[in-house]
């Protein structure tokens, strides 16, 4: 009987470490040969533990991210970082949106303001708050994944909206994306 609970428990933290979207068209985002977008940061490597400035025992200041591949009919970028090992389910740290089609980085320490110059609109974090606040977990190693989605359109909503409500107003306009895991532990 433990073992099946271990199981189906293994099943559920594996199906839940991650919300994805599907493209619009798989076909297209994943052709045998043919890039595929990626996104990296120069701090810390995927599945690397994320440098203590970027976390509340630090600087508490976003990670410089760079991504490359995007489809050619992307017009807007998003990104969403949140935390699946949180003792109280998902913990969003940071929710970003409107961010245009020739961008292909964030620097590090993107503003906290709702809408950033030319980088788009902060959403709010699971603390409420507008921008990135970084890892800070109550014990053990965390995991903190930086999804990038690539967008057929600019969503033109005001800054703000939460995890859900982003993820709510792409369905149906995602024509690709990646993540960057990073970890920590205090």
């Amino acid at each position: 009987m433990k073992i099946l609970f271990y199981f189906l428990l293994t099943i559920c933290l594996i199906a839940g470490s991650g919300e994805t979207l599907q493209a619009k068209d798989q076909k297209n985002a994943i052709k045998e040969g043919e890039k595929t977008m990626e996104i990296t940061s120069s701090t810390f490597n995927h599945e690397g533990m994320i440098a203590a400035k970027h976390t509340c025992d630090g600087q508490n200041i976003s990670p410089p991210l760079f991504w490359i591949g995007a489809p050619e009919k992307t017009k807007s970028f998003a990104l969403i970082c949140d935390d699946p090992d949180a003792p109280r389910g998902t913990w969003v740290h940071w929710v970003i949106y409107d961010i245009p089609a020739m961008i292909n980085s964030l620097p590090e320490k993107v503003s906290r303001q709702e809408e950033i110059t030319g980088l788009g609109k902060n959403g709010k974090n699971t603390s409420g708050r507008y921008g990135y606040d970084g890892p800070c977990p109550p014990g053990g190693t965390h995991r903190y994944y930086f999804k990038l989605y690539a967008l057929d359109t600019m969503l033109n909503i005001k800054a703000g909206l939460t995890k859900d409500e982003l993820i709510k107003a792409m369905k149906g306009h995602v024509l690709e994306e990646a993540y960057l895991m990073g970890k920590y532990k205090r």
